[in-house]
């Protein structure tokens, strides 16, 4: 046992020995820590070493990975209890987590796209890249994502099996590794199809070079050996300016709103979307009918031309009398 993992153990032990904490709560904790010591390791780092700084930088690369701020508050709880707890036993001297403040939970409404800005965002990474390899995997990238409503750790992971055939249904491996079939719009199957004769010849060109195959669809020589959170992230940013959208509103799950919100809007039903999203309850679906409420109370409110009282009256039309 490394000393990193001794320090999440005794946290751990001493959770459930003092507090009576939940298996859940336990499990949660342990994923969280984790995560920051596998960050930690990246970084040359240790547990018992680390600074206000390296927690901050750990926060900002969370961030980075698209992960909500329920989840970056989630896990900043966990590191601050971590280092209360190693302050206590006389394992630092200092607390280099006290003085950080977290996200907080965000409470507002998922923020979403307006089909218009979509397109752009389509528009953009048609055109985006140095090279037609980069062009063709960007416009797959966000072909599939907006067809299927994806989440981008399952778009980056996909296997290239699961793009053979000219699919009209994708399978999507998600969260507990459930399995689901999702519909493929046509601009996203010709995208998809594209982007496999380019894929193929790199692959001709790996294998020839005594490489081995890969197994996913967006490969890559990183380590995880396919295209990373992070990198797609950075990527959908670049799309946004190219674009014209505002950065700070796009992002690859604003992409997974936007293909809900969408779907609600044009007709279709909690459940039928609840199915293609992977949700295992609807009611985390039911926020989308929140986000449509409030688009189309902001629509009227800014759009309709009785909407505004002083220009009804400056203009001499005045509203009737009550029948």
């Amino acid at each position: 046992m490394t000393p990193q993992t001794h320090w999440i153990s005794a946290f751990l032990e001493a959770q459930a020995a003092e507090l009576g904490a939940a298996r859940n709560t336990l499990l949660a904790y342990g994923r969280d820590l984790q995560d920051f010591e596998s960050w930690l390791t990246h970084q040359n780092q240790r547990f018992d070493a680390v600074q206000q700084s390296h927690i901050e930088a750990y926060l900002i690369q969370c961030d980075a990975q698209g992960l909500s701020r329920a989840t970056r508050a989630r896990r900043l709880s966990a590191i601050k209890q971590l280092y209360r707890f190693a302050f206590e036993e006389g394992w630092r001297t200092e607390n280099p987590a006290i003085q950080i403040t977290g996200p907080g939970r965000d409470k507002r409404l998922p923020q979403t796209l307006s089909e218009a800005e979509v397109d752009l965002l389509l528009d953009a990474a048609r055109v985006s890249g140095r090279s037609d390899r980069d062009r063709a995997r960007n416009t797959c990238l966000m072909e599939l994502l907006y067809a299927t409503g994806m989440r981008v750790s399952e778009l980056v992971g996909l296997p290239v099996s699961a793009a053979r055939g000219d699919p009209r249904m994708l399978l999507i491996r998600g969260k507990g590794g459930k399995e689901r079939m999702v519909p493929l719009s046509p601009p996203a199957r010709t995208a998809l199809a594209a982007w496999l004769v380019i894929r193929d010849g790199l692959e001709d060109t790996r294998r020839n070079a005594g490489k081995p195959a890969s197994k996913y669809l967006f490969m890559t020589s990183s380590a995880a050996g396919h295209l990373t959170r992070h990198r797609f992230y950075l990527l959908i940013k670049e799309f946004a300016v190219a674009a014209g959208v505002s950065p700070a509103k796009v992002t690859p799950h604003t992409l997974r709103h936007a293909f809900a919100t969408h779907l609600l809007a044009n007709g279709a039903d909690l459940r039928s979307i609840q199915t293609l999203l992977g949700h295992a309850d609807v009611a985390t679906t039911e926020i989308y009918t929140h986000v449509l409420e409030a688009r189309l109370s902001e629509l009227v409110l800014t759009h309709h031309p009785l909407a505004n009282e002083g220009a009804r009256t400056s203009s001499g039309i005045m509203p009737p009398d009550d029948q």
